[in-house]
């Protein structure tokens, strides 16, 4: 099924993606690609979230790990093809922009996880905190492409919160 999702992905950023300027989304990509890194090695051990393959099975998406880089790959560079290359000028419309696609990303994962068992839970973890960090993803990825300095402060601040939060145990760090 995840095959599924980064085809229509992949598809999409085809039809509506701003190709031509790729190279200006390039920074924010390799942004996000290290922010989904960085969350991997952090929390090995201690999961909030984790992806699950129920079609095809561990033989061809062998666990999280395998499907998370197939989505750092093509669901992420698409969404930023899409969603920085159709970025509205007026506020209201990207305040709109940006809750188009935290609403997208929040219902993949709620019927990812209520109904196709695609995605689990950890930790108490749940799609609130999911469109919560939604809502700062997007934002916060827009931001990075005029001011990639505060991005980051914004993002270590939102990590820091939530590891305390979250009462992650300093013993994953080892």
């Amino acid at each position: 099924m995840h095959f599924f999702y980064n085809l229509l992905f992949l598809t999409a950023a085809i039809k509506w993606g701003d190709w031509k300027n790729w190279r200006n989304y390039y920074p924010t990509y390799l942004f996000f690609i290290a922010g989904d890194l960085l969350k991997n090695a952090l929390l090995h051990d201690y999961k909030l979230w984790s992806y699950k393959e129920t079609i095809f099975g561990s033989n061809i998406l062998y666990g999280h790990l395998i499907i998370d880089i197939m989505i750092m790959v093509l669901v992420y560079s698409s969404t930023l093809l899409i969603f920085l290359g159709n970025f509205p000028r007026n506020r209201i419309k990207q305040i709109l922009w940006i809750l188009l696609w935290v609403f997208l990303y929040s219902l993949i994962e709620f019927i990812n996880a209520k109904y196709l068992n695609l995605f689990e839970y950890h930790h108490g973890w749940n799609i609130t905190w999911s469109v919560l960090f939604n809502i700062v993803m997007f934002t916060v990825l827009r931001i990075h492409v005029n001011r990639p300095l505060l991005a980051w402060l914004i993002s270590i601040l939102f990590i820091a919160l939530l590891w305390n939060i979250f009462d992650i145990p300093k013993e994953v760090l080892k």
